[in-house]
């Protein structure tokens, strides 16, 4: 049977169809470490990963009640605000991964890892910060802070990681008033490692811009608009050749760029991209809605 006619036909359902599955499993690895990082470096040593999982272990030390238990109840007005402030979608992978990291957190023994309080903070907020980087990449997150951090970041484009610092370092002061200010700063440490981590991971808030030059302007066009962002076309012309060109400039955010580069070679494989990160922009940024 040639298949040859039909290649876009087949392509777009398999994807359609792989894409849910590759979500579903990284979110259930995002909630794996995050369940591992809490309950083999921090909690052993009482030190607070920050967000609702801080709230919900100094619930845990200071009345004995289970702490993912606590944790998976706190998660469900921030749930419900973020369904409605961002998207279907979105709460839908949270809610599986706070489910999951519920169950992770309640079979994953409470491991004294490493005896040095330092170490548990540092280890603990860099396999946290891998889970909450991998959720967020896939379009979820892991709950709590996380999902008012999205909101503020989707709205405003402010960095995860700086938004995660200050909501859960207020947490992590609760925590030097309660107990020691010792384990408030070794917490502190581990929440500071934990976001400069996530910002590698998460770049949905980092913009760059598109610089493509390219003879196929109509056909790159056609293309590009599909990608939600605004285009502006300049006519150029090459130094050397003196042949006419068109330079097409688009401002995207990096996680978009894959994209970006894919539909450019595939419009035009003898195009030119120069892809420049941007520091500001001031006006009209569109950002593709979640759903």
């Amino acid at each position: 049977m040639n298949l040859g006619k039909y290649p876009a036909f087949i392509e777009k359902p398999i994807k359609a169809s792989i894409k849910p599955i590759h979500e579903v499993f990284i979110t259930l690895v995002s909630a794996f470490l995050v369940a591992a990082g809490t309950n083999l470096f921090l909690v052993p040593h009482h030190l607070l990963s920050g967000g609702v999982t801080g709230v919900a272990s100094i619930i845990g030390y200071m009345t004995g009640w289970n702490i993912s238990l606590l944790y998976f109840v706190l998660n469900l007005p921030l749930i419900a605000w973020g369904w409605r402030a961002v998207g279907r979608r979105y709460i839908l992978l949270s809610c599986l991964s706070v489910v999951s990291t519920t169950w992770f957190m309640a079979i994953i023994p409470q491991y004294q890892v490493t005896k040095d309080p330092i170490l548990g903070a540092i280890f603990g907020g860099i396999v946290s910060a891998i889970g909450i980087g991998l959720s967020l990449r896939v379009g979820g997150s892991t709950g709590g802070f996380d999902i008012v951090g999205s909101i503020v970041t989707y709205k405003h484009d402010f960095a995860m990681g700086n938004i995660l610092l200050i909501l859960n370092g207020i947490v992590i002061l609760v925590l030097g008033f309660y107990k020691s200010w010792d384990l408030a700063l070794y917490s502190m440490l581990s929440t500071y490692i934990k976001g400069k981590v996530v910002d590698m991971i998460h770049v949905d808030h980092i913009k760059v811009t598109c610089f493509i030059v390219t003879k196929k302007k109509d056909e790159m066009l056609c293309q590009l608009r599909k990608l939600h962002h605004g285009i502006t076309c300049m006519h150029s012309e090459g130094g050397y050749s003196e042949e006419d060109n068109y330079m097409l400039m688009t401002v995207t955010t990096r996680y978009e760029v894959p994209a970006v580069r894919k539909t450019v070679m595939a419009t035009d494989p003898k195009a030119f991209m120069n892809v420049v990160q941007s520091t500001e922009i001031l006006g009209r940024f569109k950002r593709p809605r979640r759903s």
